[in-house]
């Protein structure tokens, strides 16, 4: 590209890091959650939610388990405004959950953002300034101790006006564009706000790290983070925090590696909302770190539900291949795939008590409230027998011979190419029932009975071309009979017989099928199936299937 000259780099590495995050695997433990979805997603909607769905939004963070929800910018708007002294005024805020304001550095705006928290039980206030370079000199035009200045000025604030107020507050502070920020010069602030404070044990102080706007690679931002957390004042009275936006589409990578290098507590969103690439998906933080063994701290068991909720009130679709909430994201089109899925399946009931380790599925869809049905195996032209007999089998409880589901396949393969479409498990029981099961195109069962002699002799009446026929034959069994009956009597050539039949499993469980294949003269293996009431009636009638398949 003609103008990568004029691009370079825009953010400011630790010197020599310490590094000590890349000596550890994986995070280990739960952060503190924090939903911004109200203020930070809502500000990024195209139509920003309404009173009543900000409190249907509310509801839905607080029966997933969030216990810091970020309500807005209270002096910003009067929806704003409103929309908290709602949530204080008919308490809808639990004891043990806490919300969180956002709120700049002058004094009118704080003194209404705390009138707005008047009667919270538990509230954090949330204090930002801007610290980068670009910021300072071309949109405030301030000198690096101004800026310092500014964030002490706004944190003496908190403190006395929220001693007006006596509410049991928690403060936070935001140096604003960190990542594009001097490390050493966003630690200065953040001490001297800190030194204001005086953080305690008791009453911890949050210091907010924000990816801004993303800059670097992850790892970049794991030594800022862990250059932060070595050099912090009051450090065991202090959560550090992150807030990742997604402008490299590196935010989930930014807060796992943030957390491996010291912060505590990461602020996102559900599925990413968030201003232009969005922010961190606090849904797939946290699944991936229940695919570890981690307990995220979080109700995610009916994610369908909440995926529902969060489209209708933001308007905003959840990308087809969004990891865990994706409408596609366990499905599997490819044979290979399907077959190795099937097989996995098949071990875990055989050993339900081993680790998840089920090949193309990190996790079971099962407990998000995904269905195996109808969201793992997907059929189209590119699927295999594999997937297709899963999908029979665990839909409708058919389970299809080895050789069978390969010839099925072929089947169903051919009709999803010739449509270019996907076929769904309803129409895959249809395309099999139709051309496999109960098939009486050329030759027509009408009825039969037994009589043993000591051999075992058949009775046939059969309909071949609107004319009825008699047919009799004996064998060493009651198929064995049929089959010679229709060999001797009818002519048609056939070898190679082989059955497999069981109860179905769905469905009516007094019913009974049968597969069964046979070699035509040309050599050619052709299948059939037969439903029944009666183990015989469907042995007979899968022959009778495939003596027609052959015609």
């Amino acid at each position: 590209m003609k103008n990568v000259s004029k691009y370079t780099r825009q953010f400011f590495p630790v010197s020599s890091p310490r590094r000590r995050w890349a000596d550890k695997s994986y995070v280990d433990r739960a952060p503190t959650w924090c939903s911004v979805d109200l203020r930070d997603g809502n500000q990024s909607l195209i139509v920003p939610m309404t009173l009543e769905e900000k409190l249907d939004f509310f509801a839905l963070l607080v029966s997933m388990g969030f216990k810091e929800i970020e309500v807005g910018f209270p002096a910003a708007s009067e929806t704003e405004y409103t929309f908290l002294r709602t949530l204080i005024e008919k308490d809808l805020i639990p004891d043990d959950v806490t919300v969180q304001v956002l709120t700049q550095s002058r004094e009118h705006i704080i003194r209404k953002t705390f009138d707005a928290l008047r009667g919270a039980k538990n509230a954090i206030v949330h204090l930002y300034n801007s610290t980068s370079p670009a910021q300072r000199e071309q949109v405030f035009c301030r000198s690096r101790e101004e800026i310092v200045k500014m964030a002490i000025e706004g944190a003496r604030l908190f403190l006395d006006i929220s001693k007006e107020y006596g509410e049991n507050f928690r403060f936070e502070y935001s140096p604003e564009s960190f990542t594009a920020t001097e490390p050493q010069f966003a630690l200065e602030v953040a001490n001297a706000v800190l030194d204001v404070w005086l953080p305690t044990k008791d009453k911890k102080a949050i210091i907010n790290l924000p990816v801004t706007v993303e800059l670097s690679s992850p790892h970049v931002y794991a030594d800022q983070v862990e250059y932060i957390c070595d050099g912090l004042h009051y450090r065991d009275a202090v959560e550090v925090s992150l807030h990742p936006h997604n402008d490299r589409g590196c935010a989930v990578a930014d807060a796992e590696l943030g957390l491996l290098a010291g912060a505590d507590r990461v602020e996102g969103t559900l599925f990413g909302n968030g201003e232009r690439t969005g922010n961190l998906d606090l849904v797939t933080l946290a699944l991936n770190l229940y695919t570890h063994g981690v307990d995220p701290k979080l109700d995610l068991s009916d994610l369908p539900k909440i995926a529902d909720i969060y489209e209708n009130i933001t308007r905003m679709p959840i990308y087809d291949r969004q990891p865990y909430s994706g409408r596609l994201v366990f499905a599997a089109f490819s044979g290979s795939h399907q077959d190795a899925i099937a097989k996995g399946m098949k071990w875990r009931e055989e050993n339900p008590d081993a680790p998840w380790n089920v090949p193309y599925l990190p996790i079971d869809p099962a407990d998000i409230g995904r269905s195996y049905e109808t969201d793992v195996i997907r059929i189209n032209s590119q699927s295999g027998k594999g997937g297709i007999g899963y999908m029979l089998e665990h839909n409708f409880g058919y389970l299809l011979p080895r050789k069978m589901r390969e010839d099925v396949g072929y089947t169903v393969k051919e009709v999803s190419d010739q449509a270019h479409a996907e076929i769904g498990p309803d129409q895959v029981l249809r395309i099999f029932t139709e051309n496999y099961v109960n098939i009486n195109t050329h030759i027509r069962l009408i009825d039969y009975r037994f009589e043993r002699k000591p051999e075992v002799r058949v009775y046939l009446t059969v309909e071949i071309d609107g004319e009825k026929r008699e047919l009799r034959a004996g064998g060493n069994g009651p198929l064995d009979a049929v089959s010679n009956a229709i060999k001797t009597r009818l002519g048609i050539a056939f070898s190679d017989l082989t059955y497999e039949e069981h109860a179905l499993t769905k469905g009516s469980s007094s019913q009974a099928i049968t597969y069964v294949s046979i070699t035509t003269s040309t050599g050619e293996k052709v299948w059939g199936a037969g439903i029944h009431d009666d183990i015989i009636a469907s042995s007979i009638n899968a022959l009778f299937s495939a003596v027609n398949r052959s015609l």
